[in-house]
Protein backbone atom coordinates (compact mmCIF):
# COMPACT_ATOMS: atom_id res chain seq x y z
CA UNK A 1 0.00 0.00 0.00
CA UNK A 2 1.46 3.20 -1.10
CA UNK A 3 1.14 5.94 1.20
CA UNK A 4 2.02 9.77 0.82
CA UNK A 5 1.90 11.72 4.10
CA UNK A 6 0.87 15.31 4.52
CA UNK A 7 2.67 17.16 7.98
CA UNK A 8 4.40 19.92 9.27
CA UNK A 9 4.93 20.08 12.87
CA UNK A 10 6.45 17.90 15.68
CA UNK A 11 2.87 16.61 16.44
CA UNK A 12 3.02 15.02 13.08
CA UNK A 13 6.00 13.34 13.23
CA UNK A 14 5.26 10.93 15.79
CA UNK A 15 2.52 9.62 13.01
CA UNK A 16 5.11 9.52 10.02
CA UNK A 17 7.45 7.70 11.97
CA UNK A 18 5.30 4.82 13.48
CA UNK A 19 4.19 4.07 9.71
CA UNK A 20 8.25 3.96 8.88
CA UNK A 21 8.84 2.07 11.66
CA UNK A 22 5.91 -0.48 11.06
CA UNK A 23 7.59 -0.63 7.23
CA UNK A 24 4.79 0.93 5.65
CA UNK A 25 5.79 2.15 2.30
CA UNK A 26 5.60 6.13 2.47
CA UNK A 27 6.60 7.11 -0.80
CA UNK A 28 6.16 10.79 -0.23
CA UNK A 29 6.00 13.27 1.97
CA UNK A 30 4.10 17.00 2.04
CA UNK A 31 5.04 19.13 4.51
CA UNK A 32 5.57 23.56 5.00
CA UNK A 33 7.63 25.29 2.59
CA UNK A 34 11.09 26.55 4.80
CA UNK A 35 10.99 29.22 6.58
CA UNK A 36 13.01 32.17 8.03
CA UNK A 37 13.84 32.56 11.61
CA UNK A 38 16.42 31.88 14.19
CA UNK A 39 18.92 34.30 15.39
CA UNK A 40 18.04 37.76 13.17
CA UNK A 41 15.61 35.94 10.70
CA UNK A 42 18.48 34.50 8.97
CA UNK A 43 18.56 31.27 9.18
CA UNK A 44 16.07 28.50 6.80
CA UNK A 45 14.36 26.39 8.93
CA UNK A 46 12.98 23.04 7.86
CA UNK A 47 9.90 21.71 9.40
CA UNK A 48 10.30 18.82 11.43
CA UNK A 49 8.30 16.20 9.21
CA UNK A 50 10.65 17.51 6.49
CA UNK A 51 13.85 16.86 8.99
CA UNK A 52 12.79 13.13 9.80
CA UNK A 53 11.43 12.25 6.74
CA UNK A 54 14.84 13.35 4.68
CA UNK A 55 16.65 11.31 7.68
CA UNK A 56 14.60 8.31 6.26
CA UNK A 57 15.06 9.24 2.79
CA UNK A 58 11.71 9.98 1.75
CA UNK A 59 10.72 12.37 -1.17
CA UNK A 60 9.89 15.66 0.52
CA UNK A 61 7.58 17.91 -1.23
CA UNK A 62 6.93 21.87 -0.50
CA UNK A 63 4.24 23.00 -2.37
CA UNK A 64 3.53 27.18 -2.05
CA UNK A 65 0.16 26.23 -4.08
CA UNK A 66 -1.83 22.49 -3.12
CA UNK A 67 -3.55 23.50 -6.64
CA UNK A 68 -0.47 24.26 -8.99
CA UNK A 69 -0.21 21.75 -11.89
CA UNK A 70 3.46 20.96 -11.26
CA UNK A 71 2.45 20.20 -7.63
CA UNK A 72 -0.35 17.99 -8.59
CA UNK A 73 1.63 16.41 -11.48
CA UNK A 74 4.32 15.44 -8.81
CA UNK A 75 1.63 14.21 -6.67
CA UNK A 76 0.29 12.01 -9.24
CA UNK A 77 3.56 10.62 -10.16
CA UNK A 78 4.08 9.07 -6.74
CA UNK A 79 0.73 6.78 -7.35
CA UNK A 80 -0.49 6.67 -3.89
CA UNK A 81 -2.80 4.20 -3.09
CA UNK A 82 -3.88 6.28 0.41
CA UNK A 83 -2.64 9.92 1.88
CA UNK A 84 -2.30 10.43 5.39
CA UNK A 85 -2.63 13.96 7.27
CA UNK A 86 -1.82 14.88 10.44
CA UNK A 87 -1.31 18.74 11.29
CA UNK A 88 -1.40 19.92 8.00
CA UNK A 89 -3.29 22.60 6.29
CA UNK A 90 -6.89 22.46 4.39
CA UNK A 91 -6.97 20.19 1.18
CA UNK A 92 -8.38 21.16 -2.28
CA UNK A 93 -10.49 18.12 -3.47
CA UNK A 94 -8.12 17.34 -6.63
CA UNK A 95 -5.53 16.83 -3.99
CA UNK A 96 -7.78 14.50 -1.11
CA UNK A 97 -9.88 12.54 -3.86
CA UNK A 98 -6.70 11.86 -5.80
CA UNK A 99 -5.60 8.54 -4.37
CA UNK A 100 -8.33 5.21 -4.57
CA UNK A 101 -8.27 4.53 -0.88
CA UNK A 102 -9.44 8.38 -0.73
CA UNK A 103 -7.24 10.61 2.45
CA UNK A 104 -7.55 10.37 6.20
CA UNK A 105 -6.70 12.66 8.76
CA UNK A 106 -6.02 12.31 12.33
CA UNK A 107 -7.97 15.14 14.48
CA UNK A 108 -7.60 15.37 18.03
CA UNK A 109 -10.74 14.75 19.26
CA UNK A 110 -13.64 12.18 20.17
CA UNK A 111 -15.20 13.61 16.54
CA UNK A 112 -18.31 14.90 16.08
CA UNK A 113 -16.85 16.89 18.88
CA UNK A 114 -14.67 19.59 18.66
CA UNK A 115 -14.24 20.31 15.35
CA UNK A 116 -12.21 22.92 14.51
CA UNK A 117 -8.32 24.36 14.55
CA UNK A 118 -8.04 24.14 18.75
CA UNK A 119 -9.48 20.96 19.65
CA UNK A 120 -6.97 19.96 22.52
CA UNK A 121 -7.76 23.59 24.24
CA UNK A 122 -11.27 23.59 24.11
CA UNK A 123 -11.82 20.07 25.62
CA UNK A 124 -9.92 21.55 28.14
CA UNK A 125 -11.41 24.67 28.54
CA UNK A 126 -14.79 23.17 28.45
CA UNK A 127 -13.65 21.26 31.63
CA UNK A 128 -13.88 18.15 29.57
CA UNK A 129 -12.85 14.49 31.39
CA UNK A 130 -11.95 12.69 28.55
CA UNK A 131 -10.60 13.67 24.72
CA UNK A 132 -8.80 11.26 22.39
CA UNK A 133 -8.19 10.80 18.79
CA UNK A 134 -10.03 10.47 15.56
CA UNK A 135 -9.00 9.21 12.07
CA UNK A 136 -11.84 10.05 9.39
CA UNK A 137 -11.76 9.89 5.73
CA UNK A 138 -11.89 13.60 3.94
CA UNK A 139 -14.84 14.64 2.73
CA UNK A 140 -15.78 18.57 1.67
CA UNK A 141 -17.13 19.93 4.61
CA UNK A 142 -14.60 20.39 7.37
CA UNK A 143 -14.11 17.57 9.90
CA UNK A 144 -17.09 16.27 8.84
CA UNK A 145 -16.19 13.26 7.12
CA UNK A 146 -17.03 9.61 7.58
CA UNK A 147 -15.23 8.03 11.22
CA UNK A 148 -12.47 5.25 10.80
CA UNK A 149 -11.48 5.15 14.46
CA UNK A 150 -11.19 6.36 17.22
CA UNK A 151 -9.24 6.44 20.72
CA UNK A 152 -9.76 7.86 24.28
CA UNK A 153 -7.95 9.51 27.01
CA UNK A 154 -8.20 10.92 30.03
CA UNK A 155 -7.90 14.53 30.75
CA UNK A 156 -6.73 15.02 34.70
CA UNK A 157 -6.76 18.47 36.75
CA UNK A 158 -2.89 18.61 36.08
CA UNK A 159 -3.05 18.59 32.74
CA UNK A 160 -2.84 21.34 30.59
CA UNK A 161 -2.96 21.74 26.64
CA UNK A 162 1.44 21.04 26.45
CA UNK A 163 0.49 17.71 28.62
CA UNK A 164 -2.66 16.94 26.45
CA UNK A 165 -0.47 17.50 22.77
CA UNK A 166 2.20 15.09 24.39
CA UNK A 167 0.34 12.20 25.21
CA UNK A 168 -1.81 12.60 21.97
CA UNK A 169 0.76 12.62 20.21
CA UNK A 170 1.68 9.14 21.00
CA UNK A 171 -1.92 8.05 21.01
CA UNK A 172 -2.70 9.78 17.75
CA UNK A 173 0.61 7.87 15.77
CA UNK A 174 -1.23 4.37 17.07
CA UNK A 175 -4.25 5.18 15.59
CA UNK A 176 -2.49 6.01 12.40
CA UNK A 177 -0.89 2.85 12.36
CA UNK A 178 -4.18 0.63 13.49
CA UNK A 179 -6.20 2.91 10.32
CA UNK A 180 -3.39 2.13 7.89
CA UNK A 181 -3.56 -1.90 8.82
CA UNK A 182 -7.40 -1.96 8.75
CA UNK A 183 -6.86 -0.38 5.05
CA UNK A 184 -4.39 -3.03 4.19
CA UNK A 185 -6.53 -5.95 5.59
CA UNK A 186 -9.95 -4.32 3.90
CA UNK A 187 -11.39 -4.56 7.57
CA UNK A 188 -11.77 -0.88 8.02
CA UNK A 189 -15.80 -0.22 8.58
CA UNK A 190 -17.12 3.41 8.42
CA UNK A 191 -19.67 5.97 10.96
CA UNK A 192 -20.89 8.76 9.47
CA UNK A 193 -21.12 11.54 12.31
CA UNK A 194 -23.86 13.38 14.03
CA UNK A 195 -24.25 16.81 13.36
CA UNK A 196 -26.51 16.93 15.98
CA UNK A 197 -24.04 16.24 18.71
CA UNK A 198 -21.00 18.66 17.33
CA UNK A 199 -19.50 21.21 19.27
CA UNK A 200 -17.07 23.96 17.34
CA UNK A 201 -13.49 24.20 18.32
CA UNK A 202 -12.62 27.67 16.57
CA UNK A 203 -9.33 29.08 15.80
CA UNK A 204 -7.63 30.64 18.80
CA UNK A 205 -7.08 34.83 18.50
CA UNK A 206 -5.70 37.52 21.42
CA UNK A 207 -9.38 38.52 21.66
CA UNK A 208 -10.47 35.02 22.64
CA UNK A 209 -7.76 34.24 25.27
CA UNK A 210 -8.34 36.71 27.58
CA UNK A 211 -9.41 36.29 31.17
CA UNK A 212 -12.73 36.93 32.54
CA UNK A 213 -12.85 36.98 36.16
CA UNK A 214 -16.84 37.26 35.68
CA UNK A 215 -16.54 33.29 35.61
CA UNK A 216 -16.24 30.93 38.17
CA UNK A 217 -12.86 30.30 39.73
CA UNK A 218 -13.16 26.41 38.31
CA UNK A 219 -14.25 27.54 34.95
CA UNK A 220 -11.56 30.66 34.84
CA UNK A 221 -9.04 27.45 36.07
CA UNK A 222 -9.73 25.11 33.23
CA UNK A 223 -9.73 28.37 30.51
CA UNK A 224 -5.64 28.99 31.84
CA UNK A 225 -4.98 25.23 31.73
CA UNK A 226 -6.24 25.23 28.35
CA UNK A 227 -4.33 27.61 27.02
CA UNK A 228 -0.93 26.52 28.83
CA UNK A 229 1.53 26.90 27.56
CA UNK A 230 0.62 28.15 24.60
CA UNK A 231 -1.29 30.72 23.19
CA UNK A 232 -1.56 31.87 27.08
CA UNK A 233 -4.52 33.11 28.74
CA UNK A 234 -3.56 36.72 29.53
CA UNK A 235 -4.97 39.97 31.58
CA UNK A 236 -4.14 43.62 32.08
CA UNK A 237 -1.88 43.98 35.10
CA UNK A 238 -0.51 47.14 36.54
CA UNK A 239 -0.75 48.77 32.97
CA UNK A 240 0.50 45.95 30.91
CA UNK A 241 -0.29 42.28 30.08
CA UNK A 242 0.46 39.32 31.92
CA UNK A 243 0.06 35.27 30.97
CA UNK A 244 -0.67 33.48 32.79
CA UNK A 245 0.19 30.00 33.00
CA UNK A 246 -0.79 28.05 35.35
CA UNK A 247 -2.88 28.58 38.56
CA UNK A 248 -5.44 26.81 41.61
CA UNK A 249 -8.59 27.14 43.09
CA UNK A 250 -8.64 29.03 46.67
CA UNK A 251 -11.58 27.85 47.70
CA UNK A 252 -12.37 30.78 50.09
CA UNK A 253 -15.44 32.87 48.81
CA UNK A 254 -14.32 36.11 47.56
CA UNK A 255 -17.21 38.07 49.30
CA UNK A 256 -17.42 42.01 49.40
CA UNK A 257 -14.67 42.18 46.26
CA UNK A 258 -15.92 42.16 42.97
CA UNK A 259 -14.74 40.09 39.97
CA UNK A 260 -11.03 40.31 39.02
CA UNK A 261 -9.56 42.27 41.89
CA UNK A 262 -6.34 41.73 43.32
CA UNK A 263 -4.90 40.62 46.20
CA UNK A 264 -1.04 40.84 46.15
CA UNK A 265 1.17 40.66 49.12
CA UNK A 266 5.12 39.07 49.56
CA UNK A 267 3.65 35.87 49.62
CA UNK A 268 0.46 35.57 47.19
CA UNK A 269 -0.83 36.88 43.77
CA UNK A 270 -4.88 35.81 43.87
CA UNK A 271 -7.53 37.04 41.71
CA UNK A 272 -11.07 37.56 42.74
CA UNK A 273 -13.66 35.69 40.68
CA UNK A 274 -17.60 35.21 41.13
CA UNK A 275 -17.45 32.44 43.66
CA UNK A 276 -13.68 31.87 44.79
CA UNK A 277 -10.45 33.33 45.06
CA UNK A 278 -8.01 32.25 42.19
CA UNK A 279 -3.96 31.86 42.84
CA UNK A 280 -1.48 32.36 40.33
CA UNK A 281 1.09 30.13 40.47
CA UNK A 282 2.96 30.36 36.99
CA UNK A 283 3.41 33.61 34.95
CA UNK A 284 4.81 35.12 32.28
CA UNK A 285 4.78 39.59 32.34
CA UNK A 286 4.94 41.08 29.18
CA UNK A 287 8.77 41.74 28.02
CA UNK A 288 9.65 39.07 30.58
CA UNK A 289 10.57 35.11 31.06
CA UNK A 290 7.88 33.14 32.33
CA UNK A 291 8.57 32.74 36.12
CA UNK A 292 6.96 31.23 39.73
CA UNK A 293 4.91 33.17 41.10
CA UNK A 294 7.46 33.47 43.90
CA UNK A 295 10.17 34.89 41.68
CA UNK A 296 7.67 37.78 40.20
CA UNK A 297 6.56 38.86 44.01
CA UNK A 298 10.23 38.73 44.82
CA UNK A 299 11.13 40.98 41.57
CA UNK A 300 8.45 43.56 42.73
CA UNK A 301 10.08 44.22 45.87
CA UNK A 302 13.64 45.01 44.77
Amino acid sequence: MRIVFFGTPEFAVASLQALVEHDFEVVAVVTSTDKLGGRGGKTLLESPVKKYASSQDIPVLQPDNLKSPEFLNQLESYHADVQFVVAFRMLPVVVWDMPKLGTFNLHGSLLPKYRGAAPINWAIINGEKETGVTTFKLKHAIDTGDIALQATMPISEEDNAGTVHDKMMVLGANLIVQTAKALQNNTLTFTPQSDAKSCPAPKLFHDNTKIDFNNLASEVNNFIRGLSPYPSAWTDFEGSEVKILKSKVVYEAAMDVMPGEIDITKRHFKIACADYWLEILELKPEGKRQMNVQDFLNGRQS
